[in-house]
C-alpha cells in the first residue's frame, strides 16, 4: 500500500504532506514522555508487520496494524506510523522520500478515525474487528484517492489493489479483535490511554 516517488501529482503530495504533517505535530505535542515507550512499540511492530509482502498484481497486500495503533495511541498514531514509513523508505525502499507524508496520511487518519469510533462500540471484541477492518478498509480508500485524484489512468490498478486488499482487512479485523481481547484482559489500561485528553 506504500505509494513510491515519481506517482502522484505535486498537488496530492503538498496537500498530503501538509496534512500529515499537521497530524505529526498534533500527536508529538500530546504523547507525553510516559507514553513514548508504547509509542516506540507500536511503531517497531507496524514497521516489521508492514514489511511482509504478499504479491498482488501490481502491488503487494500486507499487515498495516493502523486500527490497533489508533485505538492505542489516538493522535500518536501519526508519529509512530511517519517514523516506520520514513524508515521503510529510506532502508528497504518500501514507498518513496517524497511520498512519506501522503502514505502516512492515508495509514494513519483512519487509524486515528478507529480511535474517536472504538469508545462508542459495547462489545469492545467486535470493536477491535472493526477498527481493524475499518483501518484497513480506510486505508485503502484513501490510496484509491490519492491515486485517481492525481491521474485518472491509476483508477484500474488502484480498484485491483483494493478488491485485493478484502482479505487483508479481515485478516487486520480478527488480528485486532484478539488483541483487544488480550489487552482488556491483561493491560486495559492501554487501550485509549495515549493521549485521552
Amino acid at each position: 500500500m506504500h505509494i513510491s516517488d515519481g506517482v502522484l501529482s505535486p498537488a496530492v503530495l503538498a496537500v498530503g504532506t501538509i496534512i500529515a504533517a499537521s497530524g505529526v505535530a498534533v500527536g508529538l505535542k500530546k504523547i507525553s514522555y510516559r507514553e513514548m515507550p508504547t509509542l516506540a512499540v507500536l511503531t517497531s511492530v507496524f514497521f516489521v508487520a508492514s514489511l511482509i509482502h504478499i504479491p498482488l498484481g501490481p502491488a503487494g497486500a500486507h499487515l498495516i496494524l493502523n486500527g490497533l495503533a489508533g485505538i492505542i495511541l489516538g493522535w500518536g498514531i501519526f508519529p509512530a506510523l511517519f517514523m516506520g514509513l520514513l524508515l521503510q523508505a529510506m532502508l528497504f525502499s518500501h514507498g518513496g522520500i517524497t511520498t512519506v507524508g501522503v502514505n502516512t496520511l492515508n495509514m494513519a487518519l483512519p487509524g486515528f478515525l478507529c480511535w474517536k469510533l472504538f469508545p462508542l462500540i459495547k462489545n469492545k471484541q467486535a470493536g477491535g474487528f472493526i477498527a481493524g477492518f475499518g483501518g484497513v478498509a480506510g486505508s485503502v480508500l484513501m490510496l484509491w484517492v490519492s491515486l485517481g485524484l492525481s491521474r485518472q489512468s491509476f483508477i484500474p490498478a488502484a480498484t485491483i489493489i483494493a478488491a485485493g486488499h478484502i482479505p487483508v482487512a479481515i485478516a487486520e479485523g480478527l488480528v485486532t479483535a484478539a488483541a483487544v481481547v488480550f489487552l482488556m484482559k491483561t493491560s486495559p489500561e492501554l487501550i485509549g490511554s495515549c493521549n485521552a485528553s
